[in-house]
């Protein structure tokens, strides 16, 4: 688990905060040659939150904004988040968890889906052109938490809202990573439920599925509860005994006239690690079980990887690419490490005056 230093620690983007009623996950690729737009409205995003929400007191606005592993080489120099990779996919022998395309997630929050949709209909004017919103998905609270399953999601969540409460020890970097500490690894994936074949099953079945009580969401028992449920195969516990944790920030989604139900799963961590071993066992096994029972009722359409930085990264992004290469040629090769980092003059500062984090190694 991720050690938490709040001395180094930037601040977190609104992860921790508690779901609200209404929420819109947009996933979008770039365009060829929209990197300047993309970098531009990352600088920009704060505002056109702030803007919104001003105008909607009590609503609670937030927008988490990720970048994947492909975008962030087109839009930075630098160092990269250390974990930071492409969703790899899954194949087992029965059920499969592809790979998606997107390189920008924006996860829009609020306790109103107007305020939701105000800004995402902004994000979307302002990136027209330079982006292609691959998904579009409007999540929204059903009774008491529930998913359309009629489980309660997300009782196990870690808690707490600061850094180094549960929740942030789960889900936000510490000084493992410290040129990323606060930010955090988000994982998503789209699954649709056979609302039929789920509904033809008894109810004392479905808690066997899930492995928890339908009406009052108790856990069973470990002596009662299959190898094959849903929180037996998620659950993962060190040799030490210490049980691995994520945040989720699960969200219902349907459509009558297309017959579409599902959920949108999104997993925050301090490593992918922990959500991929989960999704490992999900979907390949283990020494337990063959596989979670929930995918019989529950196929994954979309999966994507995302780094989620802290908020000050966006005040001061590093250098484009083109622009590291513009410096290179202006100093020419021999004012520059091995690293493409500036040389430093003899008193120990850069040659060529401040460029602040843009450079950083």
């Amino acid at each position: 688990m991720a050690s938490i230093t709040l001395s180094i620690m930037g601040d977190p983007q609104p992860i921790l905060e508690p779901l609200t009623p209404a929420a819109i996950f947009l996933v979008a690729t770039i365009d060829e040659g929209g990197e300047q737009t993309v970098r531009d409205f990352l600088t920009d995003l704060g505002g056109l939150r702030r803007s919104v929400g001003f105008r909607l007191p009590g609503a609670g606005l937030t927008c988490v904004t990720s970048i994947g592993s492909t975008a962030w080489d087109r839009l930075f120099t630098g160092r990269r988040p250390a974990e930071l990779h492409e969703f790899p996919g899954y194949s087992g022998a029965r059920h499969q968890a592809p790979a998606t395309p997107g390189d920008l997630l924006f996860h829009i929050k609020a306790e109103a889906q107007d305020a939701c949709f105000e800004l995402a209909m902004l994000i979307g004017d302002r990136l027209s052109g330079a982006v292609t919103i691959v998904d579009e998905t409007v999540g929204f609270r059903y009774f008491e938490q529930r998913d359309l399953l009629g489980f309660v999601d997300g009782t196990e969540n870690p808690e707490g809202a600061a850094p180094a409460s549960d929740a942030g020890r789960a889900a936000l970097i510490g000084d493992e990573d410290p040129e990323f500490a606060g930010g955090s690894y988000v994982i998503v994936q789209k699954y649709v439920h056979p609302m039929t074949d789920w509904r033809q099953l008894p109810v004392p079945e479905q808690e066997r599925v899930i492995g928890r009580t339908k009406l009052d969401d108790i856990e069973f028992s470990d002596a009662d509860k299959p190898a094959n449920s849903h929180v037996a195969v998620n659950t993962i516990i060190d040799p030490d005994g210490t049980q691995r944790q994520i945040l989720r920030a699960n969200m219902p989604f349907g459509s009558v006239r297309d017959n579409e139900f599902g959920t949108y799963y999104i997993a925050y961590a301090a490593t992918p690690s922990v959500t991929e071993a989960m999704l490992v066992r999900m979907f390949l096994g283990s020494d337990e079980a063959e596989y979670d029972r929930i995918l019989d009722f529950s196929t994954a359409v979309t999966g994507t990887s995302f780094f989620t930085p802290p908020q000050h990264f966006f005040d001061d992004l590093p250098a484009a690419p083109e622009q590291s290469e513009e410096l290179r040629e202006s100093l020419g090769a021999n004012d520059l490490d091995d690293s493409g980092t500036a040389a430093q003059s003899g008193d120990g500062s850069l040659a060529i005056g401040t460029m602040k984090r843009s450079m950083r190694k």
